[in-house]
């Protein structure tokens, strides 16, 4: 086996762009590759996940004890060739003062060697002291090899070629060049989800064909490979009931969500029905609805003309139907959005409007306290649910009175206070959940379904 962690001396050196082209070039040498993610991210693992033929998992330290990351890595990778963890941020980043949520404790904790991708425009010898600086900072860590990024072409890249060989004991994995065509498109949230981009497989074609040109990939093998195998999980086994089927909202206006959330909804009893919010003209037959996060606000108009849809979305939610929606899906459910001086409009569920701003209004995580309205935490749960969020836009001309499912200890929310809006049978948040050691939402939702939106905090009166 081969695992290995990307990371960087900073953000935006590079590393997603080369961890999508490793894993496709390792992929097309006939590996199975099993990518993972640091950190809250949508958009970075629709990329690696299409790169790699194989679902992207993320690795959280905020939201999953050490004991569960370990676990879930090993879940996932057990029977790849290649366990490919990108990083956030820097190697050394992190939460606190001791780095106890970085890149490189994280590498620590899974026996990760690291290859660290540098930014090296306009570098020269000063190559070596940060190569020796990330070394010394942390013995414990192992440093396997550096990729040169960015280079200004051939002559710069022996000049850093020999630096390095001659003042460290890292080897040069590879090197390169500067390259316009393998910058992926960015918008104000991020990356351009690969759900999104018409051409998303032939840019990882491209991206990987020029990684596998300019990185030593056997090196990279070598230096990667352990005999230590990973423990094989046992059998996943289907709890709860009878079967529910829940339409899920996957399209190019609504993608992000994990992977993991998808595998608990199953375990609880869930049928998952994807739909398309810009092409169908009718939810599927279902009995939950869950809309996840998204770019609504780059679909306006597209999800303006299906009216059809939006109306039969909205007498759903009046009729009770059991609803949950995170970010983009609350977006979608308001009264409309406006953006860049255009509204449209939209569900309407929500009697609320949203606007974009140009500036964040809530972002990172947060920490979030059930309160007694919320319909379907179980009193057993945990007092306080960890989360995150990461929005442009506010929900904005709410009338008095609304319900709400958590107050914020920490982020912001939909009031700074709030968040989880209550209508009905539907919860719309601009908090993301994601099922943990500490939040079982998935299978909490299952049941709240199955029950037909009777609330899980109170027994269920038998008629008769």
């Amino acid at each position: 086996m081969h695992r290995f962690l990307i990371s960087a001396a900073h953000k935006s050196s590079g590393k997603t762009t080369i961890s999508i082209g490793l894993a496709a070039a390792l992929r097309a040498r006939g590996l199975v590759v099993q990518p993972y993610k640091k950190g809250p991210d949508y958009i970075d693992p629709l990329w690696l996940g299409s790169a790699a033929g194989r679902g992207c998992r993320n690795l959280d330290f905020y939201l999953s004890p050490n004991d569960e990351l370990a676990a879930q890595f090993a879940r996932h990778g057990w029977d790849a060739d290649v366990c490919l963890v990108e990083g956030n941020m820097g190697l050394y980043d992190g939460l606190d003062l001791e780095g106890s949520n970085s890149n490189a404790a994280l590498a620590k904790l899974l026996a990760l060697p690291a290859i660290l991708v540098l930014d090296a425009r306009g570098m020269t010898r000063g190559i070596a002291p940060l190569i020796l600086g990330y070394q010394a900072f942390d013995r414990d860590l192992k440093i396997a090899g550096v990729i040169l990024n960015k280079l200004g072409g051939k002559r710069h890249e022996g000049k850093l070629r020999a630096i390095v060989e001659h003042y460290t004991d890292v080897p040069v994995i590879g090197a390169i060049q500067d390259d316009p065509r393998l910058q992926l498109v960015e918008r104000h949230l991020g990356l351009m989800p690969a759900n999104e981009a018409q051409a998303a497989q032939q840019r990882i074609g491209d991206i990987a064909a020029a990684i596998a040109e300019q990185v030593d990939l056997d090196r990279l093998l070598a230096v990667s490979h352990t005999d230590q195998a990973l423990p094989r999980p046992a059998p996943q086994i289907i709890t709860g009931g009878p079967t529910v089927r829940i339409a899920v909202a996957q399209d190019a206006a609504f993608g992000f969500y994990y992977a993991d959330d998808f595998d608990a909804l199953r375990a609880a009893g869930a049928e998952i029905v994807p739909f398309d919010t810009l092409r169908d003209a009718q939810l599927p037959a279902c009995d939950g609805l869950f809309i996840g996060g998204g770019f609504p606000e780059s679909f306006l108009d597209g999800l303006a003309a299906n009216a059809s849809l939006r109306a039969d979305i909205r007498a759903a939610i009046e009729n009770g139907l059991p609803t949950y929606a995170e970010c983009g899906g609350l977006m979608y459910l308001a009264r409309a959005i406006e953006w860049n001086g255009k509204t449209a409009p939209m569900v309407g569920a929500i009697a609320g409007d949203v606007v974009m701003h140009k500036k964040p209004v809530g972002r990172g995580y947060v920490a979030l306290r059930p309160t007694a309205d919320h319909p379907w935490r179980t009193p057993a749960a945990a007092a306080e649910v960890r989360a995150h969020e990461f929005h442009y836009s506010s929900l904005e001309n709410l009338p008095a009175g609304m319900r709400y499912a958590y107050e914020m200890t920490r982020g912001h929310g939909i009031d700074g206070k709030r968040d989880g809006l209550i209508y009905k049978n539907l919860l719309a948040s601009y908090s993301h959940l994601r099922t943990s050691a500490g939040c079982d939402w998935a299978a909490e939702f299952v049941r709240f379904v199955r029950a037909g939106g009777h609330s899980l905090r109170e027994p269920q009166r038998c008629s008769g």
